[in-house]
């Protein structure tokens, strides 16, 4: 795996659980507004942490972590993601899961080896505009077979959209809804311009406005679903 930072206590990433965070380096999509440019962004890389460093962390907080969320970057893409996933689970660690739904086939594989206890997976934009949001094009197949996937699980899973004013609308969020119909749980956010490190710095221009942040709230108690 390669890991490329390691939150080791976090209450807000892994709903229900105190968990450790793992970064992993190298992702297939280039959002603008990604904060963590530096796991996607190879001219940006930092020096990788061992795999062994980090399991022999998990192993010795045994008892005292609940979970463990793999994030990053994009952890599908990570050759030996189930191996590793297999080492945590064992542990008796419950997994989570954040993915860009760019390989089904994997999140798949993942579900049927029983290693996962939740997934939190992003929908970027309505699949016409995944270039403009995501900076990538032809995912739109893929991403419907993950959104599919993981309706069908018997997983906790959460979908989840980053408003970003002057490149979303609310038509955006419908076609969005619709898209994930009868899922169980949607979560939207704000685009956060103050983030220390974005992508694409040409966005710290577009930071929302009053206006657009009282339209945001509408929109997200309008279309933002929890489980029933």
């Amino acid at each position: 795996m390669k890991i490329g930072g390691l939150i080791k206590f976090s209450l807000i990433d892994f709903p229900g659980k105190i968990a450790a965070v793992i970064f992993v380096q190298g992702c297939n999509f280039r959002c603008p507004y990604c904060h963590n440019p530096e796991l996607v962004d190879p001219k940006s890389y930092s020096a990788l942490i061992h795999e062994e460093e980090v399991l022999d962390f998990l192993n010795k907080r045994r008892g005292q972590l609940g979970g463990v969320v793999i994030t990053g970057g994009e952890p599908t893409l990570q050759l030996d993601l189930l191996p590793f996933s297999l080492n945590v689970k064992n542990m008796g660690y419950a997994l989570k899961l954040d993915t860009n739904g760019s390989r089904p086939e994997v999140i798949q594989a993942l579900i049927d080896q029983n290693v996962l206890d939740y997934i939190a997976m992003d929908i970027k934009a309505p699949f016409v505009k995944y270039f403009d949001v995501a900076g990538v094009d032809n995912f739109a197949d893929n991403v419907k077979q993950s959104i599919e996937i993981i309706k069908d699980s018997a997983l906790d899973y959460e979908f989840r959209t980053t408003f970003i004013p002057g490149l979303m609308t609310e038509n955006d969020i419908v076609e969005i809804a619709e898209m994930i119909k009868g899922a169980k749980r949607y979560k939207l956010q704000l685009f956060n311009v103050d983030k220390k490190n974005i992508l694409d710095d040409n966005l710290r221009g577009n930071a929302p406005s009053q206006e657009e942040i009282k339209q945001f709230e509408i929109i997200k108690k309008k279309y933002e679903k929890d489980f029933k």
